[in-house]
């Protein structure tokens, strides 16, 4: 007999876990020293790096949340590949008080980019895993397709990751158009869920 585990214990785990990475993050923005609105000028780019980290942490949350309803049960694979994915995760906001602190400099920008990268194939591999336990049958790959956004952010990363060494505004505006570009909601599961209820 196959032993598998409710998904409700994972998603309990993995909601728990991006809530105290957003809590660490905010705490990283230090109260200024000062009264008057020229003392929040050196925050200005902690500020920005905390709203991209956000709102790529609010992208996986949400993408998370879909891709769990496709699954019923969870493997071993399943519940490694789900760690590996929170560990790059855990590590954004190390990435995103140093490329804030730095002012968006090279190094600092470039490391974001890993860690974005990192995440996005740790993604890719969880959603592998789901797939492969589901079978041929599988409603993930059915709602997928041919994921155009999650063969092409990767790419994007890399080109930033580079560009970062001579322009780490390149980089920066190309973390931002992939978020963007997630941003756009997906309704690609909640129809093949639709479809499999009817």
């Amino acid at each position: 007999m196959k032993l598998s585990m409710s998904k409700s214990r994972m998603e309990a785990f993995s909601d728990g876990v991006l809530a105290i990475i957003i809590t660490i993050m905010v705490l990283e923005m230090k109260v200024p020293h000062g009264e008057n609105s020229a003392a929040l000028a050196p925050l200005i780019p902690v500020f920005l790096s905390y709203v991209l980290s956000f709102i790529y942490l609010g992208i996986y949350w949400n993408n998370h949340h879909h891709m769990l309803h496709t699954c019923h049960h969870v493997t071993g694979s399943i519940l490694w590949a789900n760690l590996h994915l929170l560990f790059w995760l855990s590590l954004v906001p190390f990435t995103t008080g140093w490329m804030g602190e730095n002012h968006f400099a090279a190094t600092p920008a470039a490391l974001y980019g890993i860690v974005l990268l990192m995440a996005a194939l740790a993604y890719w591999i969880l959603q592998q895993s789901i797939i492969a336990s589901q079978q041929p049958d599988s409603l993930l790959k059915k709602a997928i397709g041919n994921d155009w956004k999650g063969r092409a952010s990767p790419v994007f990363y890399l080109v930033a990751i580079v560009a970062a060494a001579w322009s780490p505004w390149v980089s920066l505006a190309l973390y931002v158009l992939v978020a963007l570009v997630w941003l756009v909601p997906d309704r690609r599961i909640e129809h093949v869920l639709n479809d499999s209820a009817a």
